[in-house]
């Protein structure tokens, strides 16, 4: 137990990128919260200029929207040079992480120290491939669902305009609803066809469910994959739990690719069916 509180403690230079990769700089964030304030104040501004009309405030404007301006290309750059000395934060966290992996074993507190960087590594990609999925799969959903219910309220309102249209002859804008609603209701309609919503909200969800299992896995060590908590020589330990970090990264690699492959698939599949129907004579 005192071994994995030390190991815990451990700072190095790749856990300390790793840990401050996604931490954006405090100047960044005031600046940025600056920013929005000046801008806050400028939209004010020019809105009490039409109002009142004083000279006065064109100069307030003025001076407002010069420094949102400034405050815009200032934040610009500074995010710029922190997205770059973040990737070679990344680069150089990955070279140390390569080091590590071939500690000696007869350095048992280093070697830990290795195995739980390359862990966390592991988790992390991961973390960041189940989120972006989760993301995907949110959006097409939502998409589904907002395109399947505008579609059937338009084409239901469709007769009921047509109705209002016949009773109430004397408005002009009311004779173009009914003409309007189901032209809506169509493109609603094509673009839910075109874009496999659906296909792509379940497929995500699929793959999400496999890389959470597959996590839980190696987190738990319950595969032969993944276990070697049971076998008592330390020499032999670590190596398998090098084996058990390779065997994860290969198979959330191999789950990844297998989704980006059926994706490409099915979209050869639907531009070929496109094809058919296009090149298809009409009776």
């Amino acid at each position: 137990m005192a071994n994995l509180d030390a190991m815990s403690s451990v700072e190095t230079p790749a856990n300390q990128a790793l840990s401050q990769d996604d931490q954006l700089p405090g100047i960044y964030l005031f600046l940025k919260i600056v920013e929005y304030l000046i801008l806050a104040a400028s939209i004010g501004t020019v809105i009490l200029l039409f109002v009142l009309g004083e000279d006065r405030l064109r100069i307030y404007a003025a001076v407002f929207t010069s420094l949102f301006i400034f405050l815009f290309l200032t934040n610009g750059q500074l995010r710029q040079n922190y997205q770059k000395s973040a990737v070679e934060s990344k680069l150089a966290q990955h070279s140390e992480l390569y080091n590590y992996m071939y500690t000696p074993e007869t350095d048992a507190f280093s070697s830990k120290a290795s195995l739980q960087l390359s862990r966390k590594k592991a988790l992390k990609y991961s973390m960041e491939l189940i989120e972006d999925y989760k993301k995907t799969r949110d959006n097409s959903r939502n998409i589904y669902y907002v395109s399947q219910i505008a579609t059937i309220i338009l084409s239901g309102v469709t007769p009921i305009l047509v109705l209002l249209e016949r009773l109430d002859s004397g408005s002009g804008w009311l004779k173009w609803l009914p003409v309007l609603f189901p032209a809506l209701a169509s493109i609603v309609t094509s673009i839910v066809t075109s874009f496999p919503f659906q296909e792509t909200w379940i497929a995500a969800n699929k793959t999400v469910e496999l890389l959470e299992a597959e996590q839980e896995k190696f987190i738990l060590g319950i595969t032969p994959a993944y276990r070697c908590y049971d076998i008592n020589d330390p020499t032999q330990r670590q190596q398998m739990a090098k084996k058990a970090i390779e065997n994860f990264i290969s198979q959330v690699n191999n789950i990844h690719l297998k989704q980006l492959q059926q994706g490409g698939s099915e979209q050869l599949e639907t531009e070929k069916k496109e094809e058919n129907k296009s090149a298809s004579p009409v009776a």
